[in-house]
């Protein structure tokens, strides 16, 4: 009955929303700073619940609102909030005065809660900037030329199972055997394990994963009843990720940890890296089995699905631009060669045309539409317009910074609806990097964002290596984005047609069997 508890309490917030959106006053227009336009009541529980459109449209729609203001307004029912559209003072908001904007829009309880309340995204203050002390060696350069033997192994096991399906089978939507190859990743890189989710699409580890990064209906209201009333989320002991899952991931990194120091294991993962730092942490600090697994499980949060998503739509566009995919299979064809069949980590990561198809791919698509910054003292920022006021954001207030509508504005990225991985060869006018945040900006953008490019061009690799991505029946034409919820979608899905290649490098098959005797046990 859960769910019944949690549309109760949401129609008593909406019913206050109500009463204090009649009060209330709007800022923005005593003040003369551009705005979107606030909902109704009724219009905006349309907007989303219903789902008339696809977040991303959403911000454009606010972003779009003046195109000459360095920040216009907006609403989250009786919330004003600020999206900056200036890219001066993105970095200014983000970087140079960080300590005004350090923090996220809480949404989890770190004792009623705790994977999504202790992880990294949710920490604040000293406790985020000691974590991330903590994990950054993690995702350095040189642990993720360690990791690579790792993640080429799976990008293999899962371009070979591609590649051997009947032919009656070959029609697949990618997003879903992406993210398989993402569980296989993340369960070897981050939880130390190995699985198979292609040949075991029931394994524990993805059915798991996969209900602890649902969010659909019930766990969007619950992130909202965060934000808007958390002490009634505390009352009716609501959570975001259910007990049982929780307990399974616990134990997952209790027993590999038990059985690592037992029996004197290393691997080139975050749980190795995790039990070197028991014995330097100073009394007090120690990470509990509960803050070790949060930390573990925000590769759930930001590669479970990010990374798979990110796939799916390079993979749709690689498919839909034949051009575009002749040239990525000649390049690794040259890389085959070069390589005697065994590409390296430098091989790999230092693909031109590769690293412009994924960067196009991320500007026209980024996995997280946009990023928040709460403002922890007050701060005033420059007037919006030539001849406007000052405008003091107060402490407690809410920044936008929208990655989406940023990366398909025309003044920094012509004709941004066209997928032109060249604009990253030939930056020139047609591509300006200080509007380009695909893994978000300042220090806070995303710690595994190495990690995540390094996955996917490992997997586009590797399955171009040994098939075709060809359009189908089903293939999305419009390339329109699913509308409702936050995550970027296509409508339709992402069907297409896996066709292995006949004319595989030669030395394809003796690459695959050395990658897989060389990989580390």
């Amino acid at each position: 009955m859960e769910w019944t508890i949690v549309l109760s309490i949401l129609a008593g917030i909406l019913a206050v929303y109500y009463y204090l959106s009649r009060k209330g006053t709007n800022e923005f227009q005593q003040r003369g700073i551009p705005y979107a336009h606030d909902y109704s009541l009724l219009r905006r529980i349309w907007v989303i619940f219903v789902r008339t459109k696809s977040f991303a449209h959403h911000l454009c729609e606010v972003y779009n609102v003046h195109p000459d203001a360095k920040y216009v307004g907006t609403f989250n029912f009786n919330k004003s909030i600020v999206m900056i559209r200036d890219l001066e003072l993105i970095k200014s908001v983000t970087i140079k005065n960080f300590d005004a904007f350090q923090d996220h829009l809480f949404f989890g309880n770190e004792t009623q809660d705790p994977l999504f309340g202790t992880n990294l995204f949710a920490l604040r203050g000293d406790k985020w900037r000691d974590i991330r002390v903590l994990l950054s060696p993690a995702f350095t350069a040189s642990k993720m030329k360690a990791m690579f033997p790792l993640i080429s192994e799976c990008a293999v096991n899962f371009s070979e199972y591609v590649t051997s399906v009947p032919a009656d089978k070959r029609v697949m939507e990618m997003k879903d055997i992406f993210t398989r190859y993402a569980n296989d990743v993340i369960a070897t890189c981050a939880f130390g394990i190995n699985v198979d989710s292609m040949r075991d699409p029931e394994n524990e580890f993805l059915n798991f994963g996969k209900n602890a990064t649902n969010f659909g209906l019930i766990p969007l209201i619950k992130i909202l009843l965060y934000q808007h009333s958390p002490s009634l989320i505390r009352l009716f002991n609501l959570k975001i990720i259910d007990d049982r899952t929780t307990k399974f991931f616990v134990n997952l990194v209790a027993d590999t940890m038990r059985i690592r120091e037992e029996k004197g294991i290393t691997r080139p993962d975050l749980i190795q890296l995790l039990i070197e730092s028991k014995s330097k942490r100073e009394p007090g600090r120690e990470l509990t089995i509960m803050n070790m697994t949060s930390q573990a499980f925000i590769f759930f949060l930001a590669g479970f699905e990010t990374s798979s998503t990110l796939m799916s739509f390079a993979a749709h566009e690689i498919a839909t631009n034949p051009d575009v995919q002749e040239k990525l299979r000649n390049e690794i064809d040259k890389v085959l060669e070069v390589t005697n069949g065994q590409p390296s980590y430098e091989a790999i990561n230092g693909m031109k045309y590769l690293n412009a198809v994924i960067s196009e791919a991320l500007r026209k698509y980024p996995p997280q539409a946009m990023t928040d910054r709460l403002c922890v003292k007050d701060f005033e920022l420059p007037p919006a317009l030539p001849g406007a006021k000052p405008y003091l954001v107060k402490e407690g207030m809410l920044l936008y910074i929208p990655f989406y509508p940023l990366q398909h504005d025309p003044k920094y990225f012509p004709e941004p609806d066209k997928f032109k991985p060249e604009r990253f060869l030939d930056a020139g006018d047609q591509c300006n990097l200080n509007a380009y945040y695909p893994f978000g900006v300042g220090p806070r953008m995303c710690i595994g964002n190495r990690f995540a490019l390094l996955e996917t061009r490992a997997l586009l690799f590797h399955l171009l290596a040994r098939c075709q991505l060809k359009p189908c029946a089903k293939t999305s034409t419009s390339a329109k984005l699913q509308k409702g919820g936050f995550s970027m979608r296509l409508e339709g899905g992402f069907w297409l047609s896996i066709v292995p290649r006949k004319d595989q490098h030669p030395t394809i098959i003796e690459a695959n069997q050395s990658s897989r005797c060389q990989t580390p046990q």
